[in-house]
Formats: structure tokens, sequence, C-alpha cells
């Protein structure tokens, strides 16, 4: 039996039903069938009924037609509707021979190699009618035309015709064949979509989710102080961006205003930055940055890392003293603040003493009390009006599953499907050489580096400690926006911030403060591939409920 493609096709007539199994039963092994072959060229589209592929002997169009058909002073018809219809059977498959060849020959598996022409022919088989043995046609002789007395003796018929054409064209070997067919079929020819390519389409339906998201920014544009909470991935930072656009271009008729967005972390302050940076400049804010921003263009000095009570105690009340002697032109409307749970009491004075209206200015808030990874408690001192997004947009359904008995509040997961979040097993002190390793892992699976961040809960990656030194806080924040590599970075910093694969290193004990809250944020910075590396009884720490349900993916 010859080779069949495909194996049971499927026919519109029984006639050409008829002529693939006496061909079925009666080729050789090494000959391939092939039924129901549709090509289209830059002059129209064309269907071979049958193809046959035969090695040592040639490729040959077979177009087969029914009872219906007749032949009139050469005139080809057929019964339709009970009318004759004139048609060209012979012209049919002739250009559809012709199609053919054009398209093996143009093919680079065929036109990059050294092979030269291989033989081509055309037939026309009638299996139930008698054409006679005198038939002949000047555009198709008796040897090319197979009626149903031909039957039995069929697959040699057609081997006889390019073996007995005079032609340059040698007759076609083996490996010639298997290319034919492999062309033919598009076999080798694929499109698989890469890791990347799926992350692109579950990225634009979270954007477009995101988006659709921000119509309660439409609902509240009559309200002055809100706090907008949610889980991670709930699009609350995109959604702040949105509200600081709207609220300085004046949305919808409203008067336009002087807006300020703020952050507390150098990482997302850099992302909000370079985002308005591609805004019309009607709709840029007039700042954007970090709380420690705001206070050094007032003229209030940092202080330093080491020393909370500058930041909590001394740097506010310097700049609610500034706050108090702005100008009107440089005073703020609104403040848009984003992952507003870091703020520490004290920092909320010197904002609302910036607004030019410290009764009605605006004041916009977005949290999520879960992760709240910093000692500190502020709200505030003005009512806001509470409103809660409890769908999740951003990350794949797997990633949030994980993540899920962590976060504030139940939230309706719809970021999507992704692959399965993987958990490596690891004492805490192997954690980073493990997580390197597995960087390699995603690497090799087709992730652009650019796409891939490996994030520690304890002590930062040599890589880390190494790129800050170097390039000071701001340069290293710049590297997450380097496509050419892996970025490395602790959860501490990477709030509101965002990757499409994660190597989350559980390098710690879990007795810290706030670990429940730091695997949280962890866990969620993923947007399609998750691993996660550590041991298992210090995940259970922050919670039984992650634990089982990253042993079931280990």
């Amino acid at each position: 039996m010859p080779r069949l493609i495909p194996d049971d096709p499927r026919f519109t007539t029984e006639s050409e039903r008829v002529v693939w199994e006496r061909l079925r039963d009666s080729l050789r092994p090494q000959d391939a069938l092939i039924a129901n072959l549709r090509l289209t060229d830059t002059r129209k589209d064309h269907e071979a009924d049958l193809v046959v592929v035969m090695p040592d002997v040639g490729v040959v169009a077979v177009e087969v037609k029914g009872t219906g058909v007749r032949i009139d002073d050469g005139q080809w018809t057929i019964r339709r509707h009970g009318k004759r219809v004139p048609i060209d059977p012979v012209g049919q498959a002739r250009d559809t021979r012709y199609a053919i060849r054009q398209y093996v020959e143009s093919d680079r598996r065929w036109a990059d190699s050294s092979r030269s022409k291989v033989r081509f022919a055309h037939a026309v088989v009638t299996p139930f009618v008698g054409l006679g043995l005198d038939f002949d046609l000047p555009d198709c002789p008796r040897w090319m035309i197979h009626d149903r007395g031909d039957l039995d003796d069929l697959a040699a018929r057609l081997a006889d015709i390019p073996l007995g054409f005079e032609t340059h064209c040698r007759v076609p070997t083996e490996d010639d064949c298997e290319v034919v067919v492999d062309i033919l079929t598009a076999r080798g020819t694929s499109a698989v979509p890469t890791v990347a390519d799926e992350a692109d389409e579950r990225e634009a339906r979270a954007d477009r989710l995101t988006q659709e998201q921000s119509l309660v920014l439409d609902v509240t544009r009559l309200l002055r102080r809100v706090e907008i909470r949610g889980g991670a991935g709930s699009g609350k930072t995109v959604l702040a961006l949105t509200q600081a656009k709207q609220l300085t271009a004046g949305h919808r008729g409203r008067t336009a205003e002087r807006v300020a967005l703020l952050c507390y972390s150098i990482g997302l302050a850099t992302w909000f930055k370079r985002e308005v940076a591609s805004w019309p400049h009607r709709q840029r804010p007039a700042f954007v940055g970090t709380f420690e921003e705001l206070g050094n263009r007032w003229g209030v000095p940092s202080g330093s890392r080491e020393d909370p009570a500058y930041w909590e105690e001394t740097m506010p009340r310097l700049m609610a003293e500034r706050a108090a002697e702005l100008p009107p032109g440089e005073r703020f409307d609104s403040f848009v603040v984003d992952e507003a749970q870091d703020f520490a009491e004290s920092w909320w004075q010197p904002l609302v003493g910036a607004l030019t209206d410290e009764t009605e200015g605006g004041l916009f808030l977005y949290s999520d009390e879960n992760q709240r990874i910093f000692q500190r408690f502020g709200r505030p001192p003005v009512p806001l009006v509470p409103l809660v997004l409890d769908h999740n947009l951003r990350n794949t359904k797997q990633i949030a599953e994980v993540f899920r008995p962590l976060a504030p509040l139940r939230m309706r997961l719809e970021g999507g499907d992704g692959p399965a979040v993987v958990f490596v097993q690891s004492p805490s002190t192997a954690a980073l050489d493990v997580a390197d390793d597995q960087v390699d892992v995603l690497l090799d699976e087709g992730w652009d580096p650019g796409h891939v961040a490996l994030l520690t809960t304890g002590r930062r990656h040599p890589v880390q400690i190494e790129r800050q030194d170097e390039l000071g806080q701001r340069g290293y924040w710049d590297t997450f926006w380097d496509n050419e590599d892996v970025f490395y970075g602790h959860v501490l910093g990477a709030k509101g911030m965002e990757r499409r694969a994660v190597v989350l290193c559980i390098n710690e004990s879990g007795h810290t403060d706030r670990f429940r809250e730091r695997l949280y944020v962890g866990l969620s910075r993923a947007t399609d591939r998750l691993v996660v590396v550590g041991d298992l009884e210090v995940i259970a720490r922050a919670g039984e409920q992650v634990a089982r349900a990253l042993e079931g993916s280990g």
C-alpha cells in the first residue's frame, strides 16, 4: 500500500473515492497518494482531486470526472441541475500540474538544493464512463485519459505517462519524492508560538481589561478623596497612572489640574517617569516621582538610609514647613499616590499642606494592605471614600491561585491561562545557587533575558549588590528596562513592578518581620511564568495554603 495523505480523505463525489481506492490498492509502497490538494498562486486557486508521487517515475496530477460527463465534438460538458454545462478537465489538470511544479520548484527546500527539474504530468480519469480505444483529443491523447475499462491497470497507466513523455527532465529519486511530499503537505513548515508570543497575547488581554477597569474613574469623578484598594495584579498601578493623566488633561470636560503622581519606591517611580515621558505634554503631571524626590524638589535633603527617624520625623516636618510656604503656582490641585500603604503617618501632612485647596483638593490613594512590607502604619488625616478592586487581571490564573490565600480579599481570577507554577525544594542557604540554575532553565525555554527577573526575599543577590554599587540606585533601576539582561532585585523594591517570568528565591528563615507580606509581593511579580525556590517549611510560616499549593507543583 502506498503512503496515503490523508489516511482517510473525505470526497465530494463517489467517482473520486473509487479512483482513490483503486490506486490505494495498486500503487507501490514507496509511492504517495495525496487527495484533495488545494494550491493557490497569483493566477487562481487550483485543486487536484489526486496527486500521485512515484519514485523513479514522476509526479502526476489527476482530475476525476463522474457519470455526468460527456464529450461532443471535442467539447466536454457535465450535467448540473438538469442542464449541460461546458467544462475543461484536461485544461484543469494541466494548469494544476504546472502550478504544483512551480510551487515545488520555488520552495526553498528545493530551490536552495542541487536538485534539477524532475518529471511532472497530468491525467484525467472517468471511472464510470467508457470512452473506447479510439478516443483521442488534440490536447488529450488516449494514453493520458483513463475510462472505466482502464481501472484495473490504472496505477501502471499513470506511471507510463511521465515515463513516456519525451522530456529533458529526469525521473525523481525517493529522496526527491520525499521532499515533494513535504512541500505539498507543508510538513516541516511550522509557526509554533513561543513563550513570548503567548505572553504577548495574555498581556494584550490584561491591558484591555485594565483599561476597561478604568471606567471606575468615571464613577468617582465627583469624589475628591478616594482610596482604591485591591490585591496584587488588580491593575491599581495602571489605574493610578491613568487617573493622573485624566486629572492633568481635564478629562470629560473637567478643568485641567496641577497633579503630582507619587509612590515610595525608586523602581516604580522610574516606570512612572518612562510612561509619562511618552505622553503629550498637556497630559503630563506636574510632578512624577517618590516622596523623597518631592522633598528634594522643595529643598529638603535626603537622609541616611540607616536613620529611620529622619525619614519618618525630620524630613516630613521640614517638608510640611516648605509646603506651607509654597506659592499658588507651585501647589497641587490633586495628589495621586500609588502603593499608599508604604507611606508613614507623618508623610501625609506635607501633601495635604501642598494642596491648592486643603478642603477640596484631590487625594487619590491606591493601596493593598497585605503588601505593607515596611513598619509604617499611616493614613491621611482626612476621610476617604473606599472602593474595592476584586479582579486579578495581570497574573495568569495559575500564578494568582498560589498567592490568593495571601491577598486582602477574595479575588476573581481573569488573567488567562498560562504554564503551571514550578516549585523547587531547596534549603534557604543554597537557594541562591538553585535560583541561578532556574534562570538558565527559563532562558532555555525561550524567554528573553529582558523578560526574566530573579527576586530574593532575604539577602540580595550578588549581581544586584554589584550593580547598585557600580551604578547607584537610579542607574541600577535603569537596568530593569534593559532588554539584554536578566534583572536581579529584592521584593522590597519590586512592589508595583512586574516581569513576565520570575524566579522567586526564598533565601531566609521566615522568622523575620513581615515575611508573609514579602512572600505575597514576590509571588505576584510574575505575570506569566513563576518559579519558586526555597524550603516548604519556611514558606508554610507565611501560609499553609501557599505551601500546599506549591508542594503540588514541585
